[in-house]
């Protein structure tokens, strides 16, 4: 099977699943003992901490390890709910995020939320962001990259509006580390979330970047680990094993970026046979990420396509493979305003650092055929 869902999580890169087994075989202790074998284990750790803030261009003091990235929004937000700047119990987020970020906000009692919509181009409307800003906003909350349709959302302009109003901001950066430089972005921002599975690092790790300057209160009482921003034994090897591949993707960054922008208009070139019935949602290249296609095919519902290629041999998805478990449209249909007959007819695309030219046009062109036999 040919996979296009690297988008909801890849596979281990071989360099980093090595790092892996030798961390847990040669550095197991816990990082909080006192003896030298938990002092080993503790300098790697914060060896690891001290690279990714480099690769990040963040103060090492604010950032914090999770098992990943729905755990580190919920922390995040939290920890910039425990220290607002201002009063006030009014909060703005992207109708488009994350699960887990609505899974946090659901759960806040007190507070007011205005969720915003994406425009046609899957873009957050700043004008929109300004007017719905209100003297009691204490957090914005806006993803990097949308991980359904792949655009990048203006953050240095949300950030510029929230510093302005005095204002906490929270960006989900999941689908954009390791595939956009984000020292333009870290200055900016409050807190961010990023994640190890989707770099080709292991599963269960990730982690959070507060702005030092905020003095936060944890969210777990009487924890002592990562200074109380998260309890549990700290899983140094899986933290070591994301290191060595954040690393690497970051020395591939432009040429990776190039590549997959050729495979994109390789993908949308093998649709020209059928092109009247393909939408794809997406904005102008610089503020697009390239590896990943959010379309419908008009008159095929999104699962249906999914299944048929699946029975070809290639693995495309619905959306996000945190929200499909829940049986409904995925959250940027409804940002995007598309009817419900639109929207269980989406599907996403993916690319990976194994994905060829060949499978490109192996897929497109049977999804083509797959379209000419239903449309008979």
């Amino acid at each position: 099977m040919i996979y296009f869902d690297f988008a909801a999580t890849t596979p281990l890169d071989s360099e980093a699943a090595e790092v892996l087994v030798q961390a847990s075989t040669e550095f197991f202790g816990n990082s909080s003992s006192l003896h030298d074998i938990g002092g080993q284990s503790q300098d790697l750790l914060e060896n690891c901490r001290e690279e990714l803030a480099n690769l990040l261009g963040v103060n090492k003091k604010g950032l914090y390890f999770t098992s990943g990235g729905s755990e580190g929004n919920f922390l995040a937000i939290e920890a910039l709910l425990s220290a607002p700047k201002k009063a006030g119990k009014h909060i703005i987020a992207g109708i488009a995020e994350h699960s887990s970020i609505h899974g946090v906000l659901n759960r806040l009692e007190g507070y007011s939320i205005t969720y915003l919509p994406l425009n046609p181009s899957g873009l957050i409307d700043i004008e929109e962001l300004e007017h719905a800003i209100i003297p009691e906003t204490v957090l914005v909350t806006i993803q990097h990259v949308n991980s359904e349709i792949g655009t990048i959302q203006p953050i240095e302009e949300i950030a510029c509006i929230c510093r302005k109003n005095n204002i906490h901001f929270h960006s989900d950066t999941v689908q954009s580390f390791g595939k956009l430089d984000l020292k333009k972005i870290t200055p900016l921002v409050s807190s961010l979330s990023f994640s190890g599975h989707k770099i080709y690092g292991p599963k269960g790790i990730g982690g959070v970047y507060v702005d030092p300057a905020i003095s936060w209160r944890a969210f777990f009482p009487g924890g002592s680990h990562e200074r109380g921003f998260r309890p549990g034994t700290v899983n140094v090897p899986a933290i070591a094993s994301m290191t060595a591949a954040a690393q690497k993707l970051n020395e591939q960054l432009v040429q990776s970026h190039d590549q997959f922008l050729e495979l994109r208009a390789t993908l949308i070139e093998t649709f020209e046979p059928i092109k009247e019935f393909v939408h794809i949602y997406q904005a102008a290249p610089d503020s697009q990420l390239p590896s990943i296609i959010g379309m419908g095919i008009t008159g095929i519902e999104g699962q249906w396509m999914m299944l048929e290629c699946n029975r070809y041999g290639f693995a495309i998805s619905t959306g996000s493979a945190c929200h499909i478990g829940m049986q409904s449209p995925a959250k940027v249909t409804q940002a995007l305003g598309l009817s419900p007959q639109e929207a269980k007819q989406f599907i996403r695309i993916s690319f990976g650092k194994t994905t060829t030219r060949e499978d490109v046009v192996k897929l497109g062109e049977t999804m083509a055929e797959i379209v000419k036999k239903f449309k008979r």
